[in-house]
């Protein structure tokens, strides 16, 4: 198990590095500066914040200026918003992207295992085909479109629900319902499917014919072998969950990390997009790792540890 945590560690610092690389090149392919003359800043003027914030050094060294700021955690200033760091930007946004993407993966995760238990029980009949057509429906219609449609609806139309802004839990409905459909019915298909084929097993046969109730055999029996499609794809829906935000926070003015990205992006405020790159990637990989640990625990025939003998 140790030696499985440490090689995955050290995976994860190898992941991050190439990450951060590829950002770091990618940012400075692109001509011009934060500072350059077509947005009013004059030559000296220029120059001087550029020494300011190393942007005249080397690319080599500007990488290795930023790669220890990494290590300590210390992104430093904002170049457009001098007053407060990447540190202060990620404290205030962080916190409320991360309460929208876990309670839109709750809300996913719980809809889209019942919708897939119900649809299994109810095999080709009318409630398994309406189950799979949501299901459908929501694969296929990008967040940001059922987003407008939601805010169309439910804000405008009817009038009963908040469009924007993120001050109280009924704004919070309408951001998680668009955040949460896709993955809900990515989890409701493979739900859905796992469980067909888990409910032909010999052992749910046998816990058939000792009389056992049918909740009993779907929560105890079946569901935990059905769930293991489910716990690989977690990782993955996570990451997209927490990087959908940031189109969705512009969508619905929520004050999120997103926010400060996309502006970043369109400043070219360079600290401020390494940082929140390298937060996410590193908060992204550590969840990937721990969905492989649960994986494992889940299923005793999946060893974390290298056998003796074995390399």
């Amino acid at each position: 198990m140790l030696q499985y945590i440490v090689k995955r560690f050290l995976m994860m610092i190898i992941t991050l590095l190439i990450i951060v690389t590829l950002t770091f090149i990618l940012m400075h392919s692109v001509p011009g500066s934060p500072f350059n003359e077509e947005r009013g800043t004059n030559a000296t003027i220029q120059a001087n914040l550029e020494a300011h914030y190393h942007l005249d050094e080397p690319l080599y060294v500007q990488y290795f200026i930023y790669l220890k700021s990494i290590v300590t955690f210390d992104f430093g200033p904002s170049i457009k918003q001098p007053t407060s760091s990447v540190n202060d930007l990620l404290s205030r946004g962080f916190p409320i992207s991360l309460e929208l993407g876990l309670v839109s993966i709750t809300v996913a995760i719980i809809s889209g295992i019942l919708l897939g238990i119900i649809a299994a029980l109810r095999h080709n009949g009318m409630i398994d085909y309406i189950a799979m057509t949501i299901a459908v429906l929501g694969i296929s219609i990008p967040n940001f479109i059922l987003a407008t449609q939601l805010i169309q609806t439910f804000a405008v139309y009817f009038k009963i629900l908040p469009a924007a802004t993120w001050s109280s839990p009924m704004h919070m409905i309408l951001p998680t319902l668009a955040l949460a459909t896709g993955p809900m019915a990515i989890i409701a298909r493979l739900t859905r499917s796992s469980m067909l084929e888990v409910l032909t097993q010999d052992y749910i046969k046998m816990a058939k014919a000792k009389g056992l109730s049918p909740v009993k055999i779907v929560f105890k029996h079946a569901l935990k072998n059905a769930l293991m499609p489910v716990v690989t794809i977690l990782g993955t829906l996570l990451a997209g969950i927490l990087t959908g935000t940031f189109v969705l926070e512009q969508i619905f003015a929520i004050p999120g990390m997103g926010k400060y990205f996309v502006e970043s992006i369109n400043t070219r405020d360079y600290p401020v997009i390494m940082g929140t790159t390298v937060f996410y990637s590193a908060f992204l990989i550590l969840m990937l790792f721990l969905v492989d640990v649960v994986y494992g625990l889940l299923d005793p025939r999946i060893k974390l540890h290298t056998k003796e003998g074995e390399s």
